[in-house]
């Protein structure tokens, strides 16, 4: 049951991060210069990596991975949030 949870719960940030960011960046476009697109669009980053794993017949390297996380991602969040509580 709970793995469950996690997996829905992951599709649903996953989700709401997606759609935040698109927002975001559409409001990027649209906006006029200034203080209000600044605030809607400025974004924090975080990265690690890269990540190598080396098995012996086969080698994986992934990264470096970023996530960018500005206010509409975060608005995307509650809101994919919010729209799975009402329908789910």
């Amino acid at each position: 049951m709970h793995r469950k949870n996690f997996r829905v719960y992951s599709i649903v940030l996953t989700m709401g991060l997606l759609i935040g960011s698109l927002v975001g960046e559409l409001l990027a476009r649209w906006l006029p210069a200034g203080v209000a697109r600044d605030f809607f669009t400025t974004s924090v980053a975080g990265s690690f990596g890269p990540v190598s794993i080396d098995l012996v017949a086969v080698a994986l390297t992934l990264g470096p991975l970023t996530l960018y996380v500005n206010l509409m991602s975060l608005v995307g969040i509650v809101g994919a949030a919010y729209l799975y509580r009402a329908f789910f």
